[in-house]
């Protein structure tokens, strides 16, 4: 943010005794763009742009020589992708959202707080009159952005290389319904947004992470290992009592959304798990940042 931007906004808060609103709205939009301007980030979002491409490319490849496609080892929706290309959106979705778009939001989330500290630019956020809340919730809301952004870059380039390499038409459900393109098309955008929202809690946690140390670098790897053993535990039948809270068990239940009528169980279970770690890790990262001593 310039220093003109902050000095104007800064008299206005102190005339009125109060942050101003306006500075609120510019501190979310500087750490937004602070954000998509890193080179980091953007090297993210290539990666998963690309997945889509390699997807695509490889059940064209296999349906030229021939192959099947619908193993029992296949992601989920690939048997259905040389039928329709609209079914690459899900099928990339279902392959990234393991691992490759949760990475990303880490990695973002990870660096959201430890990483101006180790730049020794927080100390200087911080005089501004918003304050340690406001500031933590622009950062909070900045990688929500992210995460929507990034769901939407698998999406949009999983559309794209769906229909340059396969056909588009009418889409049947797994519950075996047909309906229209369109209506498969809003299907897509829907699932696009449940998993943005799935990746919430995970944004959250990594928020918290960040708090805890001075080292970007620290906090981005302890959030993507914390990830890591989340999904692995997951996997663990003998687990299945702790599974249900792991912030990562209902991240496949957007396919609910594919069935007539829709299965609602399993993705308000998945929304009210990331809302519970949203309130409890954003709550956590408050707690800290609010009383953190900050000297870098």
């Amino acid at each position: 943010m310039s220093q003109a931007e902050v000095s104007q906004t800064e008299v206005l808060s102190i005339r009125s005794g109060r942050p101003n609103p306006l500075w609120s709205l510019s501190l979310f939009r500087n750490e937004t763009l602070t954000v998509f301007r890193r080179w980091r980030t953007l090297a993210l979002l290539g990666v998963l742009a690309g997945v889509p491409v390699l997807v695509g490319i490889a059940v064209k490849m296999e349906t030229g020589r021939g192959g099947g496609s619908g193993g029992g080892g296949d992601p989920a929706f690939i048997n259905q992708v040389t039928n329709n290309g609209l079914f690459l959106v899900f099928t990339s979705l279902a392959v990234t959202l393991p691992f490759f778009l949760p990475m990303a939001v880490g990695v973002v989330a990870g660096d959201s707080v430890a990483g101006e500290a180790s730049a020794g630019t927080l100390r200087y956020l911080l005089v501004a009159p918003a304050g340690r809340t406001r500031l933590l919730l622009a950062k909070y809301a900045s990688t929500l952005v992210f995460c929507l952004a990034a769901t939407l870059v698998v999406a949009v380039s999983a559309l794209t290389v769906g229909a340059l390499l396969f056909p588009l038409g009418d889409v049947t459900l797994i519950s075996g319904t047909t309906v229209s393109f369109g209506n498969g098309l809003l299907r897509a955008l829907a699932i696009a947004g449940v998993v943005a929202v799935s990746l919430t809690g995970l944004a959250a946690l990594g928020l918290f992470v960040s708090t805890l140390t001075d080292s970007g670098i620290a906090a981005m790897a302890t959030t993507v290992g914390l990830l890591i053993t989340v999904q692995i535990l997951d996997q663990f039948p003998q687990l299945h009592a702790v599974q249900p809270y792991l912030f990562s068990h209902y991240w496949q239940s957007f396919a609910d959304l594919l069935r007539d009528p829709v299965w609602g169980e399993q993705l308000l279970r998945n929304l009210g798990l990331q809302a519970l770690y949203a309130a409890v890790f954003g709550s956590a990262a408050w707690a800290r940042f609010t009383t953190r001593d900050v000297t870098a």
